[in-house]
């Protein structure tokens, strides 16, 4: 189902795209917008197709630092918005809607759950968009909040999950509003069947502290090797895969001896909760 751009022909789409030479180039394109450095240290996104221009752009909770990287891509004819994209309801992430339509001067789709900020369309889980050429779709991932969406984006080869505070590199959010059993479920069967070759983007730039945890937990080469590159670079948001993950974030290794051995436990709703708890806890 096509709701932010004209409907097309999907396969005519791609077998044009396979008999150019634009099979090898990049349609989709991500800009990472910093919001509230140093304190939420959050993340808007601004995703393009670079074919017809189409945009949407991901929590621009902080309309300040968000808008003036809008309304200079709009300016410069860089990019058609077509909508506004939410991962869940809470004001660092929804809180911004209202004062960037009124910002930009513009009437859109607010697409997110349903209790974010004057939300006008709330997909059904599994539901497919797209954004131009990219193919779109939602994931429902409810425990950070029971109305947290993860959005994962495909353009052919190239894929990528928007994950606002479900899934952040080498960790995961807390259980505001769920349980175990959810996170559990968000996180190693909801973005675990995701292909290990998504790129991973977050709501937050959390990863120097995820990390210091996961090693406090567990040793191996992949957490050893993104504490390192932590430590020597502010932001890690799209540097790493749900593959990757699956072998640095120990909230997704519920199947590690070691991890089990921590924990007491081998039941994976046992072991999430405990990593949470003893998460909470950590300095």
């Amino acid at each position: 189902m096509n709701l932010l751009t004209p409907a097309r022909a999907a396969i005519t789409q791609k077998l044009k795209f396979l008999a150019t030479p634009l099979v090898l180039a990049r349609a989709m394109h991500i800009q990472s917008i910093p919001m509230w450095v140093g304190k939420g240290d959050n993340y808007a996104y601004l995703v393009v197709d670079d074919k017809s221009k189409d945009a949407v752009i991901i929590d621009p909770a902080n309309p300040p630092e968000v808008v003036p990287v809008l309304k200079q891509a709009i300016n410069d004819g860089k990019i058609n918005l077509t909508a506004i994209i939410n991962t869940h309801h809470h004001r660092d992430h929804a809180g911004g809607n209202t004062k960037l339509l009124e910002e930009l001067g513009v009437s859109i789709p607010i697409m997110g759950g349903k209790d974010c900020e004057k939300v006008s369309k709330t997909p059904t889980n599994g539901e497919n968009l797209t954004v131009g050429s990219i193919a779109v779709k939602a994931l429902y991932t409810p425990c950070h909040t029971q109305d947290s969406i993860c959005w994962f984006f495909q353009d052919g080869e190239d894929k990528v999950v928007f994950t606002g505070d479900t899934l952040f590199h080498g960790g995961c959010g807390k259980f505001f509003e769920g349980n175990a059993a959810e996170m559990h479920q968000a996180l190693n069967v909801t973005l675990g069947s995701l292909p290990d070759d998504t790129k991973v983007y977050p709501g937050h730039e959390y990863t120097k502290s995820n990390v210091k945890f996961a090693a406090s937990v567990l040793q191996n080469e992949a957490i050893q090797a993104l504490q390192k590159y932590a430590e020597n670079n502010r932001e890690t948001q799209g540097k790493y895969t749900i593959g990757d993950e699956k072998k640095h974030n120990v909230f997704m290794r519920p199947q590690d001896p070691e991890i089990q051995k921590v924990t007491g436990s081998t039941d994976p709703i046992e072991i999430m909760g405990k990593l949470r708890e003893m998460k909470n806890s950590f300095k």
